[in-house]
C-alpha cells in the first residue's frame, strides 16, 4: 500500500469493549486494533484514522468514556464517529421491531456526541465536520471531496458518483454486480440530475456539516439572528459556522434555512 503511495488507513474499530463487538458481530477482538494500529506504523504508515460508534441501545453495556480514552491512547491523528442509525432490513431493525432492542433516547444522542466534541477538542483535535475529527493539518482530503462539492467516482457495488448536477449509483447486490462486469455492460442502476432547488439544499446541508461554515448572507435573517441566539451558530468575518450543539439540529435547521 505504501509503495502504491496510500499514506492513510482508516480502521473501523467501532468500540474497545468486548461485549460491544459481540454484539456487533464484528470480527475482531479488542486488542486488535492496537495491533492493527502498530503494523501500519511499522511498515511506514502514520496517518491512521479510527472509526467509533456511539448511541447504542440502552441492552448494550458500554462506557463511551472508556473507549473514548483508548483511542486516544493509540494517537491516531484522525477520529471519526458515527451515531447508531437503525436502517430497513437490517437485523437491528429486525430486533427493534421486536423489542429485543430499544434505540437511545435523543438525551443519550446529545450526551454522548457533545461529551466526544469536549473530549477530543480539549485533546487537540479540530471537530472539522459533523462526524470528523482531526488533528491540525492531518484532515481527510478525501471525505472532505463530498463536502465541498468535488466530483467524486464510486466503484463497485452500490457505489455512488458525482459529477456537478450529475448523480448516479451503481447495482446494489454483489453478484449482479459481478455478472455486469462479467457481461461487459453498464453496472449503473439509476441516476438523477438535481434541479436548482435541490442543488441549494445540498449546499446548504454540505456547507453547515462543516467548521468552514457558509456565507451568512445564505440563511434568512430570521433564522440566522435565532440560531446565534440559541447558541447554535456563530458568526465571524462574515461566515456563519454551527457549534456543537447546532449540529445536534443539522437536519432540522437545514430545512429551516431552505424555507
Amino acid at each position: 500500500w505504501r509503495a502504491a503511495g496510500i499514506n492513510r488507513v482508516s480502521l473501523g474499530v467501532q468500540s474497545f469493549e468486548p461485549s460491544v463487538l459481540q454484539w456487533m458481530h464484528r470480527t475482531h477482538d479488542a486488542q486488535q486494533p492496537a495491533q492493527a494500529v502498530a503494523t501500519l506504523r511499522g511498515e511506514g504508515i502514520e496517518r491512521i484514522s479510527l472509526d467509533l460508534i456511539y448511541a447504542l441501545p440502552p441492552e448494550v453495556p458500554r462506557v463511551w468514556s472508556r473507549d473514548l480514552d483508548r483511542a486516544l491512547a493509540l494517537a491516531p491523528d484522525h477520529l471519526s464517529l458515527y451515531g447508531l442509525t437503525i436502517e430497513r432490513h437490517t437485523p437491528l431493525s429486525q430486533w427493534v421491531t421486536r423489542r429485543e432492542a430499544h434505540p437511545a433516547t435523543e438525551e443519550r444522542y446529545a450526551e454522548e456526541f457533545l461529551y466526544a466534541h469536549e473530549r477530543l477538542t480539549g485533546a487537540g483535535f479540530r471537530h472539522y465536520e459533523v462526524s470528523n475529527y482531526a488533528q491540525p493539518g492531518r484532515e481527510a482530503a478525501h471525505n472532505s471531496a463530498y463536502w465541498t462539492r468535488s466530483p467524486y467516482l464510486g466503484l463497485g457495488p452500490s457505489a455512488h458518483s458525482g459529477l456537478g448536477r450529475e448523480r448516479w449509483w451503481n447495482v446494489r447486490e454483489y453478484a449482479a454486480w459481478v455478472e455486469a462486469m462479467d457481461q461487459g455492460v453498464s453496472t449503473v442502476a439509476g441516476q438523477e440530475t438535481l434541479d436548482d432547488g435541490a442543488l441549494r439544499l445540498e449546499s446548504l446541508y454540505l456547507g453547515l456539516r462543516t467548521d468552514t461554515g457558509l456565507a451568512a448572507e445564505q440563511i434568512p435573517d430570521t433564522a440566522r439572528l435565532a440560531w446565534v441566539r440559541e447558541g447554535w451558530a456563530t458568526i465571524q468575518s462574515g461566515r456563519l459556522r454551527l457549534t456543537a450543539e447546532g449540529w445536534l439540529r443539522l437536519d432540522a435547521l437545514v430545512a429551516q434555512a431552505a424555507g
